[in-house]
């Protein structure tokens, strides 16, 4: 930590390689265009490095790190001004778990994410991968609660049609 902290490029070129894959895939999970996610990606390995030395040793490193890079993708989406849409009706949970098959690959469910409307994908993601509630989706993204929740349902819908279409194109092709 102390040659990362002093600047040294070894150490900092062994910590990129150990957790570049991990970290870019937060970005991408938060950002659909692959070029715009590299560009996060490196402006948020930058403040990692510029800001080593207000880690305080509290929790995990690496979960310090994970942090950095969903704020930066956040600050990001923000700046891109992300369009919520919240429903007037009643919320109606769905339970996308329920429609995901054990055998269906993860490739395809990350395509599914992917193709996910900016607002839906943010929801989506601070929701269900990073454990976020409601409340906080709405402080953090500057939305009501209710926006945050429609944003999930709608997010799960599309997933769902998504996952749907692709599984009967499988089908297609394998028949």
């Amino acid at each position: 930590m102390q040659k990362l902290s002093s600047g040294d490029p070894v150490a900092q070129r062994s910590l990129y390689e150990a957790y570049k894959a991990v970290l870019f895939g937060i970005c991408r999970r938060y950002i659909g265009d692959y070029h715009e996610a590299e560009d996060v990606f490196v402006m948020a390995m930058t403040k990692i490095f510029k800001s080593l030395d207000q880690y305080s040793g509290d929790g995990s490193f690496e979960g310090w790190m994970k942090r950095i890079v969903v704020n930066e993708s956040l600050m990001h989406l923000r700046s891109k001004k992300m369009h919520f849409q919240e429903i007037e009706h009643q919320l109606v949970p769905i339970d996308i778990e329920e429609e995901l098959d054990a055998s269906m690959d993860i490739a395809y469910i990350i395509e599914a994410i992917n193709e996910l409307p900016d607002g839906y994908r943010t929801v989506f993601n601070l929701y269900e991968v990073e454990g976020y509630k409601h409340k906080e989706i709405a402080d953090e993204l500057g939305i009501s609660i209710n926006t945050s929740k429609s944003q999930l349902i709608l997010a799960k819908k599309k997933l769902r049609e998504y996952l749907k279409k692709k599984d009967k194109d499988l089908f297609r092709k394998q028949a």
